[in-house]
């Protein structure tokens, strides 16, 4: 199983950690299982301060890619940006860490766009081929719209006592919904919600580490 007997194969993208290893003679049955693609959670756009420095920029992201199977890119334009890459990426701060990376690593200084996630639109006309939203660009007409969802993730969030009624505000200002109370300690209470990912992908940590002046730890997965 590559990951566990050859950690070093490099040979194409289309091998990746969990992939089996089989020969052509003796074929194994199935696949070993419980390996699954890792899925971005957080999208963005990242573009070459100069456009000649596009091909750099694509090879960094190939070279990232190699030790880092987390992250995807696909190339994209802008009106304003010109040609980039839509990178997709686990979350705030794994998008924080590639963007550094690009710097120190390659010297590529980047413009980054505003953080967003993907919506998945279903169609009246068939139901059973969802499109998915990226960008507003990618929306279709409403007319021809069933509904539309959203990704969701649930967040378990350890603090003290204290801050329980000004945590919950905020996250039920930010649409969440509290599932599960329990205290760890006299001084310690663990708050689990779910909560739309699109609402912790700009200032929900900054704003929960203010209003309990720190003492609150933030922790999420996504749910479907």
């Amino acid at each position: 199983n590559v990951g566990y007997i050859i950690t070093g194969i490099k040979v194409s993208k289309e091998i990746k950690v969990g992939d089996t290893i089989t020969h052509v003679d003796r074929p194994c049955a199935e696949a070993i299982k419980g390996f699954e693609d890792v899925k971005p959670m957080v999208f963005a756009g990242i573009y070459p301060i100069e456009n000649e420095d596009f091909e750099d920029l694509r090879d960094s992201l190939e070279k990232l890619q190699l030790n880092d199977a987390s992250l995807v890119y696909e190339p994209e334009s802008s009106a304003a940006l010109g040609f980039g890459f839509r990178c997709g990426f686990l979350g705030m701060l794994h998008l924080e860490i590639i963007q550094e990376r690009l710097s120190r690593e390659f010297d590529q200084e980047v413009i980054t766009t505003i953080p967003n996630v993907s919506y998945v639109a279903y169609m009246k006309k068939d139901p059973t081929a969802p499109v998915v939203i990226n960008t507003p660009n990618d929306l279709p007409d409403v007319t021809v719209i069933d509904r539309i969802e959203e990704p969701y993730i649930e967040a378990q969030i350890i603090t003290k006592p204290d801050y329980i009624g000004t945590i919950m505000k905020l996250c039920m200002e930010k649409r969440g919904v509290m599932t599960k109370q329990s205290y760890l300690t006299t001084e310690r209470v663990e708050l689990t919600f779910e909560l739309p990912l699109a609402e912790i992908v700009f200032d929900f940590y900054d704003r929960l580490k203010s209003i309990s002046r720190g003492y609150a730890s933030f922790d999420y997965a996504p749910k479907d």
